[in-house]
C-alpha cells in the first residue's frame, strides 16, 4: 500500500512506517500528526490522530493491545473515523499479535528502515494514572476488594450518566416490549425474579448487588425480604440511599460484604448478576458451593454472566491485557461449560440456561451512546483518561459480543432434595 505525505514536516511518513511495523498492512489507515503532516490513503476507513511524539515510544515498548490502549487512554492518539468501525478493525489485527511487551529486533529494523530517528527511541513513557497493577494474592478478600474498587468507586454520578436511570450494570433483556434502555433493564430483573420464583415473603439473596436494582425490584414487585451485598462502599451507599427513598427499608438489606463472609442463610433464593466474573476459576468451586450451602433445599440459584468461547484464550488473565490492566483487574472469563461444570459439582441441579449474547451488544450500545452524547459531563465528574477508558472498553466490548468471542449466559440451577426439585415441569410455566 503506498502512502502521501503531505505536509514539509514528514512525521506522518515516520509514524506511518511505524504503525505498519506493528499492526502490519492489513488495516487501511490514515495517520495525522502533531506537526499536520499526514500519511496514507485518503479515503482509508480508519484514520487516527497522534498528538504527542510520546505515542510513538508508547507503541515501541508495547506494541500490541496494551500500548495501543495507553496511547488512548493518555490523549496522545485519538480517533477521528467510525469509532466502531474503526476498533472492528484495530481488533482483528492486535488479537492476532502474539503480545509481547518489548520491541523485538524485526519490528525495530522495519521501523528503522522507515527513517524514523533514533531519537524517539527511549525510556517507556509513565502508564496512564487509570492503569492499575494489584498486589498480594490473587482473589484473596483484600484484592477482590480492591479490585472491585478500582472500577466500581468512580463516582455514582459518573455511573447514572452512563447507565441511565436504572442503574444496572449488566446485560439488558430486549424483549419485543423493550423501546428503551431501562424497559430492557427492567425486563431483565424481572426475568431474574421470575425464573426465581419469587412470591411474597421470600429470603432472597443478590451477590453482588450493585446499586441495588434487583433487590428493589424483588421487594417492591414481589414482596420478597432481599440481602443485597457488595465490596464497592459507594455502590452500598447509593443502594441504600434508593431503598430508602422507595420506602423499602423493611424489606431490603444492603451490606458491604464478601460472599464468603455471609452466614446468615438459609435464603430460599439467590441471584448473581454479573458478579460471577470476579470470582476466578480457582475459586469457583468455592463460590459454587458457598451459594449452595446458603440456599434451602429446593432453594433456586440464578447466575447470569459473561463468557468466553471454547477455545477462545482469557485474555482478561493477559499481562497486555487492556481490559486486566484498566477495567476489571482479576477478572476472569470461561466458558460457560466451566461455570455450568463448577455449579453441578458443588451439588446443584441444572434447569435452564439461557444465552443473550445479542442482547449485550445492544445494551453496550446504549452506553456508549450515553457517554458520547454527554461526553463533557462524564470528564468532569471522573477524569477525560476515566471517560476514555469507559469509551473504549464498551465499545469494543460491543463488537466482540457481536463477532461472538463473548458470551453471557443466565443459568438456572436448584438444590434439590431427594430428587423433588420443586420446579415447574415446563420452561413456558417456569417464566409465566
Amino acid at each position: 500500500m503506498r502512502y502521501v505525505v503531505t505536509s514539509r514536516n514528514a512525521a506522518a511518513e515516520s509514524v506511518y512506517g511505524l504503525i505498519r511495523a506493528v499492526l502490519g498492512s492489513a488495516i487501511p489507515l490514515r495517520i495525522r500528526c502533531w506537526d499536520g503532516s499526514e500519511a496514507g490513503p485518503p479515503d482509508a476507513p480508519v484514520r487516527l490522530v497522534l498528538r504527542r511524539r510520546r505515542a510513538l515510544r508508547r507503541l515501541l515498548w508495547a506494541p500490541n493491545e496494551l500500548g495501543i490502549a495507553r496511547c488512548f487512554v493518555s490523549g496522545d492518539l485519538d480517533v477521528e473515523s467510525d469509532f466502531f468501525e474503526s476498533l472492528s478493525h484495530l481488533e482483528r489485527v492486535v488479537g492476532a499479535q502474539s503480545g509481547t511487551l518489548a520491541v523485538d529486533g524485526a519490528v525495530k529494523r522495519d521501523v528503522i528502515k522507515t527513517g524514523l530517528r533514533l531519537r524517539a527511541f527511549g525510556l517507556p513513557p509513565k502508564p496512564p494514572a487509570e492503569e492499575i497493577r494489584l498486589a498480594g494474592r490473587l482473589h484473596s478478600k483484600r484484592r477482590d476488594a480492591e479490585a472491585i474498587s478500582h472500577h466500581y468507586d468512580v463516582g455514582n454520578d459518573f455511573y447514572a450518566l452512563v447507565l441511565g436511570p436504572s442503574m444496572t450494570y449488566s446485560c439488558a433483556v430486549w424483549d419485543d416490549n423493550a423501546k428503551t434502555l431501562e424497559d430492557a433493564q427492567t425486563a431483565k430483573v424481572d426475568l431474574v425474579a421470575r425464573k426465581l420464583g419469587l412470591h411474597q415473603g421470600m429470603r432472597v439473596l443478590d451477590v453482588g448487588c450493585g446499586w441495588g436494582t434487583f433487590v428493589i425490584h424483588a421487594a417492591r414487585e414481589y414482596g420478597a425480604h432481599a440481602v443485597g451485598i457488595t465490596l464497592s462502599q459507594a455502590q452500598a451507599d447509593f443502594a441504600r440511599k434508593r431503598v430508602a427513598e422507595e420506602g423499602l427499608s423493611d424489606l431490603v438489606e444492603i451490606r458491604v460484604q464478601d460472599y464468603r463472609d455471609v452466614h446468615d442463610g438459609p435464603f430460599d433464593a439467590i441471584s448473581s448478576i454479573g458478579m460471577a466474573e470476579h470470582v476466578g476459576q480457582s475459586m469457583l468451586p468455592t463460590y459454587a458451593k458457598t451459594l449452595y450451602d446458603l440456599l434451602k433445599p429446593q432453594g433456586r440459584l440464578l447466575n447470569h454472566a459473561i463468557s468466553r468461547k471454547a477455545g477462545v484464550p482469557g485474555h482478561t488473565n493477559d499481562k497486555t491485557s487492556f481490559i486486566n490492566r484498566y477495567v476489571f483487574p482479576d477478572g476472569e472469563l470461561e466458558p460457560v461449560s466451566v461455570m455450568v461444570s463448577a455449579i453441578e459439582e458443588a451439588g446443584f441441579e441444572i434447569r435452564d440456561v439461557e444465552a443473550l449474547r445479542e442482547h449485550y451488544a445492544l445494551t453496550l450500545r446504549a452506553w456508549v451512546a450515553n457517554l458520547e452524547a454527554r461526553w463533557s459531563d462524564a470528564v468532569r465528574l471522573t477524569s477525560e483518561g476515566r471517560a476514555r477508558v469507559w469509551r473504549l472498553y464498551m465499545a469494543a466490548s460491543a463488537l466482540t459480543f457481536e463477532r461472538g468471542s463473548i458470551g453471557v449466559n443466565q443459568v438456572l440451577a436448584v438444590k434439590e432434595q431427594d430428587g423433588k426439585s420443586g420446579m415447574p415441569r415446563t420452561r413456558k410455566a417456569l417464566l409465566s
